[in-house]
């Protein structure tokens, strides 16, 4: 398979004719190999538009979702990122490509020797991977200008909003009564600020789940 011509097919097809216009954006992902970042049984569909398992109960999010998300999260070169749930890199790659720095957190210890093994690969020197839980954000390197959440939650922690520099945007899926909306958080001082991009779903992070209260 010519996973160049795919990669191309993936930007004309699914990325430009989805109101996807930010340069740097479509730049990051033409470049990227995403085919690396699956298991090898599932390399021949890498392009195909829908969240592709990768094991652990974890996904790759489908392109068109993964280049929405950071559009609206306005990332500029001099940003520094940090990407939660990073499973095997993809994201992170991606992104090493768009901004100064990325951390990529990732809970699962396979998933991050993985990701870690990826950028390596690729030469991207200006990301780190760290093992961490995913709604604790990683608060040693923070702040930071944009926080970008890889699948879908409940609710945004309070933890990862003041993990945010002044003026950043934290992108995520926010899942409420069984649909999921893309919701951009932005800090102003001590004041955040939040909207709803578009609708949008992507697979749970288990991580994120509420834990139940106890009832007697």
């Amino acid at each position: 398979m010519d996973y160049g011509v795919a990669r191309t097919n993936m930007i004309e097809n699914q990325i430009r004719t989805n109101r996807v216009t930010d340069p740097l954006v479509i730049e990051a992902m033409a470049a990227v190999p995403r085919e690396i970042f699956v298991p090898k049984a599932f390399r021949g569909v890498a392009y195909v538009d829908e969240d592709l398992a990768i094991g652990g109960g974890r996904f790759l999010l489908e392109p068109l979702n993964t280049a929405r998300l950071l559009q609206v999260a306005a990332i500029k070169t001099s940003d520094v990122v940090l990407d939660i749930g990073c499973a095997s890199g993809y994201s992170s790659a991606v992104l090493a490509r768009m901004a100064s720095t990325v951390v990529a957190l990732e809970c699962d210890g396979e998933l991050a020797a993985k990701a870690m093994a990826n950028l390596a690969e690729l030469g991207l020197d200006n990301a780190v991977v760290v093992s961490g839980p995913l709604r604790d954000g990683y608060a040693k390197q923070a702040p930071y200008d944009v926080i970008v959440i890889n699948g879908a939650i409940p609710a945004v922690p309070a933890a990862l909003k003041h993990q945010l520099a002044d003026g950043g945007r934290l992108v995520a899926v926010v899942h409420e009564k069984g649909s999921g909306r893309v919701s951009v958080t932005e800090r102003h001082g001590d004041v955040f600020g939040h909207r709803i991009a578009f609708d949008g779903n992507s697979p749970l992070l288990k991580d994120f789940e509420e834990t139940p209260a106890f009832v007697f």
